[in-house]
């Protein structure tokens, strides 16, 4: 994990440059902007290895950031927001994010949730098998998704979801048991978030996939092939 790139968006320059210094003690390469527009501009003209951005932000906040991201890219974004409401937490991870942080925060926290995404970036750049259904096929390698020949486009957290159920398939999935294993930690989070990505990932899905996630009321869910 040395030397990935993180870019920071993070107006309280307290608060940024004690995550930049933190950041930079762990061996990865920090960029730092404190305003929404010249972060977004720095996020979309360049890569990086994962974004952290402040939903609170000067002149364009971090949802709005997130979504001018994912409409092009699939960085993987962390969002941190003073609201700990379920309401505003879901409103991140609809605009496409793959964690959220609520202020204050430990900085132990933040690490382990960055070094989860990595992991899962890591390890699904490793896969070079196809997963297929019928007409449906993930090409792992590529991190691409095919209904009939043609691409379906989903962010990183709703591919890894996805692969995981089909890696999975007839097999009862419990919403702590997805969180540890698509977000990559035992989560501290509502299992609710789960159901956000399920509902999102069965929108984006043709219909005949779509049908194939079962709710398995009171425990999870579960593909059916």
């Amino acid at each position: 994990m040395l030397n990935r790139h993180i870019l920071l968006i993070e107006d309280e320059i307290n608060i940024a440059k004690f995550v930049e210094l933190e950041l930079k003690h762990e061996n990865f390469l920090v960029t730092v902007s404190h305003e929404g527009r010249e972060g977004a501009e720095l996020a979309l003209e360049n890569d990086y290895d994962l974004l952290l951005i402040d939903v609170m932000l000067p002149n364009l906040n971090g949802l709005e950031i997130c979504r001018r991201v994912r409409g092009k890219k699939e960085t993987p974004i962390i969002l941190i927001t003073a609201r700990d409401a379920i309401i505003d937490r879901v409103s991140g991870l609809e605009a496409g994010a793959d964690d959220y942080v609520v202020k204050p925060f430990a900085i132990e926290e933040l690490l382990a949730r960055i070094r989860a995404i990595l992991r899962r970036v890591e390890r699904s750049q490793e896969a070079i098998d196809e997963l297929t259904i019928n007409h449906f096929s993930i090409d792992q390698k590529a991190h691409q998704v095919f209904y009939k020949d043609k691409e379906i486009l989903l962010t990183k957290t709703e591919y890894d979801l996805l692969v995981y159920f089909m890696e999975n398939n007839n097999i009862v999935l419990t919403r702590d048991v997805i969180l540890e294993k698509v977000w990559g930690y035992e989560a501290e989070v509502e299992t609710n978030v789960v159901d956000v990505y399920i509902r999102h990932l069965r929108k984006k899905l043709p219909a005949e996939i779509a049908s194939l996630i079962e709710t398995v009321r009171g425990v999870g869910y579960v593909i059916r092939t």
